[in-house]
């Protein structure tokens, strides 16, 4: 090495050694700044710092340092990865100007990740070969050759796979479903969690990984509960007894539904009558929803509180089963109803003047047993209805809205207790709700029956205002 090249690689070795950190601090504080604010602009100067500079680096070392001529194999080796690393960091770039940027309602932002991804790996098979012919001489007519014939074979061996590929750019295109929506596929439900080359990845509603192959999902009817709404129309169907007027079915069942957590309110439930089968009149029950992932436990809401309204309401729900009448005269019936009254009876807070009447017809209409199922609503807030509730078995809750708007709970109610005083003895809209906590059985006495006692017991009203006023200083706490 003479005196001018050992200078000239003197000062190389310094620029190099200066310049290159330089450059990278540079980048490197550009590439924090970016994201910070998070640009996307970030992903393409890292690309620069970390492969293309110091590729680069080591490449003007070898060239103008080490001196070693362009013909040498280290040479080639390392200008070949270096103009790899710059595809790889324009390709980048070209990413991040033209989709990573681009809005929601414009063409580029539709364009599925898959497409993108097959292009970026043309664009760097096409840069490699450009790369082989400059830099190694490559004769490329050969290695085209080479390719076609092995695609040939590649492609019959993998004709299936190929296959899946080809529907799922199809898919991706046309954008039918997107990770989170609900898919029926043939008779399998489930969430899309994952869509890539090959398959689409479903959670089923027993909370297992179906893996369903883009092939199969082009072949198949696919239905997205959702698109184009997110709600969901669901329909159960139950039968009533040929005694039942159909009016009072089908209101029942609107008014279950309604009361029904989860189930919308807009568009409103329908009902509708089926058809009259051979031992049951029946009706459809047509409800909508948000979320189909809480379908499970929405039905099992709805018809769980569709028996427990059925008993309040004395509607049957009949069961192909052959019954046979034995009629001994009308004391039959009358000894279960006063056993079941008396029953209740036994329940009462001994303040209560309540005493068992000798006809039991009359009792019927004027006190009721009601059940309710966890979770119903035993007296809306703001219901007008005057009536003396007492609580046979089961337990619940009173609650009322604060000056937010947000329910809070006043106090719990037992086996014992009763409600219903307030708007009994005020004649106003009932300022507190009662919810069953589980299965509640009450005892509903009419406002006529509740007047006759107090005229017969004065200290009954005494009782009854005593707890009134008790009960009103807890809603005004809250």
């Amino acid at each position: 090495m003479n005196q001018s090249s050992f200078s000239e690689a003197l000062i190389w070795a310094i620029a190099l050694i200066i310049g290159f950190p330089l450059l990278a601090i540079v980048l490197g504080e550009l590439t924090y700044w970016q994201q910070h604010r998070g640009q996307p602009l970030a992903a393409t100067l890292k690309a620069v710092r970390n492969l293309v500079l110091p590729v680069l680096a080591f490449l003007l070392f070898v060239r103008h340092v080490l001196q070693l001529p362009g013909s040498h194999e280290l040479v080639k080796s390392i200008e070949t990865l270096f103009w790899l690393c710059i595809i790889h960091a324009a390709l980048s770039l070209f990413n991040t100007i033209l989709f990573a940027q681009a809005k929601g309602d414009t063409w580029r932002a539709r364009v599925p990740k898959l497409s993108i991804e097959l292009a970026r790996l043309f664009l760097v098979l096409v840069g490699a070969a450009i790369v082989l012919a400059t830099v190694w001489k490559a004769d490329l007519a050969g290695v085209v050759t080479a390719l076609g014939v092995s695609s040939i074979v590649i492609g019959l061996a993998l004709q299936d796979t190929l296959g899946s590929i080809m529907s799922g750019i199809a898919l991706l295109f046309e954008r039918p479903f997107a990770v989170g929506d609900w898919l029926r596929v043939g008779d399998l439900v489930g969430q899309v969690i994952d869509i890539n080359w090959r398959a689409v990845r479903l959670q089923t509603l027993e909370r297992e990984m179906a893996i369903v192959p883009h092939k199969m999902m082009g072949s198949e009817v696919i239905r997205n509960f959702s698109r184009p709404l997110s709600i969901h129309a669901e329909r159960i169907r139950v039968g009533f007894s040929y005694k039942d007027p159909p009016n009072l079915a089908k209101q029942v069942l609107l008014a279950t539904a309604l009361e029904t957590q989860g189930i919308l309110t807009e568009p409103l439930p329908e009902i509708f009558t089926i058809s009259y089968d051979d031992f049951a009149i029946t009706y459809e029950v047509k409800f909508f929803i948000h979320d189909y992932g809480a379908l499970e436990e929405i039905r099992d809401r709805f018809v769980t509180r569709i028996w427990y309204a059925a008993q309040r309401h004395h509607l049957s729900i009949p069961f192909p089963i052959r019954t046979l009448y034995h009629f001994h005269g009308p004391t039959s019936n009358a000894q279960g109803t006063e056993k079941k009254f008396a029953e209740s009876w036994q329940s009462l807070p001994n303040f209560v003047p309540l005493d068992k009447p000798e006809n039991l017809s009359v009792l019927s209409e004027d006190i009721a047993l009601q059940h309710f199922g966890a979770g119903e609503i035993v007296v809306k807030q703001g219901s007008t209805d005057r009536a003396f509730f007492a609580i046979v078995s089961g337990q619940a809750v009173m609650k009322t809205r604060d000056s937010l708007g947000l329910e809070r709970e006043v106090l719990p109610l037992q086996a014992g207790e009763f409600f219903g005083e307030m708007t009994l003895l005020t004649r106003e809209p009932s300022p507190v709700s009662i919810t069953a906590i589980n299965d509640l059985e009450v005892m509903r006495i009419s406002v006529a029956v509740v007047d006759r006692m107090l005229e017969r017991q004065p200290s009954f009203a005494r009782e009854l205002s005593q707890i009134l006023e008790s009960r009103r200083k807890a809603i005004q706490e809250i």
